[in-house]
């Protein structure tokens, strides 16, 4: 299915570039203590390990501003946004220390001279900045005109924030419209996409455990981008970063959107002619191919009985039915040989190995 892209202005973010035609970027956001400087490395480094293209750093006070200049001190590439609340000054300290984006609800910045500072911070750097709205954070006003938090109050929000920059002539702007409830993340990012060209960052806010986060994340991001719009996603969940990453990217392969390769598992649900451990197999197997690198995706199936394993199978590049205490292993949709389960997992690994 092909879709087509909402048009929109190319903004840069240190080397990666949002917007346009380029691809749908993945954030995702650290959580140790960035006064932690050591701390905080290690973490962006294994973000950036994990497919992550571009990280978001709180940072709560001036101190912590200098966390930008350490981490590209430190061998640091993937771009770095300073998220920052309520001080303009501590805006405009990331923006001297390193940061390559600048997040800020302008709303809650202070007086037009306070934004017109971080504007003029970012503009002289060639720093873009995004304009970050969500539910808890709308202004009285439009709080009242809308009688709550609407996604028409959302929007319009977000919209007179980004006015009040382009008022100081900065115009190097990324959008981005939250909401914990989906269906309002969905409409008011409708709302944005028609009134105006700029870049959009999606993500359903405060989703969550993986096990619901994820699933609120997924209808979120893919029902926009399955209609072109947005330009670059976090997954935000209560677990690990990684697991961010990990669920962005399988919803930009999804939705076919994603720039990476990835492996494709087609596994069975389980059923009582199950005759292998299934559950443990696949989980077996995802472990495992954690940082394998692709040149091109591969579908891999790994099901558990003879009834619709071997079709299956010989769908996928590579794969697996599982019989008494045994795997038949296909490639390229024919079978190839046979294996113990105990040795299933390793050889279709080895398989993945010399496809990729």
């Amino acid at each position: 299915m092909s879709v087509e892209r909402r048009k929109t202005k190319e903004i840069t973010v240190g080397s990666v570039k949002i917007g346009a035609d380029n691809a749908v970027s993945v954030q995702s956001m650290t959580n140790t203590k960035t006064s932690d400087f050591a701390a905080t490395l290690a973490q962006v480094k294994a973000l950036a390990v994990a497919g992550c293209d571009i990280v978001r750093i709180a940072v709560p006070d001036a101190e912590c501003a200098g966390i930008f200049d350490y981490l590209k001190t430190n061998g640091v590439s993937v771009p770095l946004v300073a998220d920052v609340h309520f001080d303009y000054k501590i805006a405009v300290r990331c923006a001297e220390s390193g940061a390559d984006k600048i997040r800020i609800n302008p709303g809650n910045i202070g007086s037009s001279d306070r934004v017109k500072a971080v504007a003029d911070a970012c503009r002289a750097r060639r720093i873009p900045i995004r304009v970050g709205v969500n539910s808890g954070s709308l202004q009285k006003d439009i709080l009242e005109k809308f009688g709550g938090v609407t996604p028409r109050a959302l929007a319009e929000s977000a919209m007179r924030n980004a006015q009040e920059l382009e008022r100081f002539d900065f115009d190097d702007i990324v959008i981005a419209v939250k909401s914990s409830n989906v269906l309002a993340m969905i409409e008011a990012n409708e709302i944005i996409a028609d009134a105006c060209d700029y870049p959009i960052h999606l993500g359903v806010t405060e989703a969550g455990s993986p096990s619901r986060g994820v699933i609120k994340s997924s209808i979120g991001i893919s029902s926009l981008l399955l209609r072109g719009i947005g330009d670059t996603v976090r997954v935000s969940l209560t677990a690990d970063p990684l697991k961010e990453v990990e669920a962005a990217r399988a919803i930009l392969e999804y939705c076919g959107r994603a720039e990476k390769s990835m492996i494709e598992v087609v596994s069975c649900p389980t059923c009582g002619r199950t005759s292998i451990d299934l559950i443990a197999t696949v989980n077996d197997f995802e472990e495992k191919v954690k940082g394998i690198e692709l040149k091109k995706p591969i579908k891999v199936a790994i099901m558990g009985c003879a009834v619709n394993g071997p079709g299956e199978a010989r769908e996928a590049d590579v794969g697996l039915a599982g019989g008494d205490g045994k795997a038949l292993i296909f490639k390229n949709g024919e079978p190839a040989f046979t294996v113990s389960i105990e040795k299933a997992v390793d050889s279709l690994i080895e398989e993945i190995k010399a496809l990729s």
